[in-house]
């Protein structure tokens, strides 16, 4: 999903290619060796596997004068891994703001929006931060069933 919003956000024209992850078909394992695993985004014939790299790569290739990329990579890893415990924080640092750079859709949006579903609601400003963000067209049209998504997972 991330994937499929950061190349929106950019106006990037793409092929997608649903992949049955119980059943993984010959150019995902061929294209993602080591992980196996979905995303794997193919540009110029060169794989560019999991999410955070891919968006980044975007990032860097197509410029259109502004960056996603608002933190650091290794700052948007850490709270990343930590995400479930600073939910509070986030909510702070959102504030009464759009979307967390402001006026601007970025990076952080487009990273933290996946994990939308799985929020606690005694935080209601990323409550309200995630259902703006679901407003833009690029995350509404890459949303998936959260019923789906989660019985997957679940198995």
């Amino acid at each position: 999903m991330r994937v499929r919003i950061a190349l929106a956000e950019k106006g990037i024209e793409y092929e997608y290619r649903e992949q049955n992850l119980l059943n993984k078909g010959p150019m995902l394992l061929q294209m993602n060796r080591v992980h196996k695993k979905v995303p794997v985004l193919i540009h110029n014939g060169k794989p560019i596997c999991e999410s955070t790299n891919i968006v980044q790569y975007i990032d860097e290739i197509h410029t259109d004068g502004r960056e996603m990329r608002a933190v650091k990579l290794e700052r948007q890893e850490e709270m990343t891994k930590e995400f479930i415990a600073i939910l509070k924080t986030l909510e702070e640092e959102l504030g009464d703001k759009p979307h967390f750079e402001g006026e601007n859709f970025g990076f952080v949006d487009v990273s933290l929006i996946p994990l939308y579903c799985w929020l606690e609601t005694e935080c209601p400003k990323i409550i309200a931060w995630a259902k703006r963000c679901t407003q833009r067209k690029s995350v509404s049209k890459s949303l998936k069933d959260e019923k789906k998504v989660l019985g997957f997972v679940q198995r």
